[in-house]
């Protein structure tokens, strides 16, 4: 290959190419006519748009000779082995949480996937990580269906909020 292509020019490729990805994927996206405010598109455009910002400008920093620090961080130990357990749980829990979706709905399930995700990764006070994660699949849930007009499975709580 030739001698500019750098490990970091195919992250700043990717980055790019996502966001063009999110930005044409957006497209698709249909609201009502009648909809006033933020629509649906509103977010994934302005994070695709984001995406494309960063990408050019990281493509044009790595063109021109920029490139990533070495990892020098004390905490890091880089013989360590993978942590194939907390990789698997994690896993296990999204697994679960997209088969379970549409039964349990939206703020069960996403309250489940913050319980089981803090729970997994580490939390030591599961009293206060349970409340957290109820607190946010509640909010989640009525940020989307109610700010964004976005439909979520409502599951057993349907017509409750």
């Amino acid at each position: 290959m030739a001698r500019w292509w750098r490990p970091e020019l195919g992250l700043a490729v990717v980055v790019l190419g996502l966001g063009v990805f999110v930005l044409v994927g957006t497209l698709d996206v249909s609201a009502a006519a009648s909809q006033l405010g933020i629509g649906p598109r509103f977010f994934p455009m302005l994070v695709g748009g984001a995406m494309v910002l960063v990408g050019l400008f990281y493509v044009i920093d790595v063109l021109r000779g920029g490139h990533g620090d070495p990892e020098e961080s004390e905490d890091v130990d880089a013989d360590a082995p993978a942590d194939w357990r907390s990789v698997g749980l994690v896993s296990g829990i999204f697994l679960a949480f997209a088969a379970l979706l549409n039964v349990l709905g939206w703020i069960i399930g996403a309250s489940l996937l913050f319980f089981g995700l803090s729970v997994a990764l580490g939390a030591e006070h599961k009293v206060r990580a349970a409340v957290v994660a109820l607190v946010m699949g509640i909010a989640t849930y009525l940020l989307f269906v109610k700010g964004l007009g976005v439909t979520l499975p409502g599951g057993p709580l349907q017509g409750v909020i």
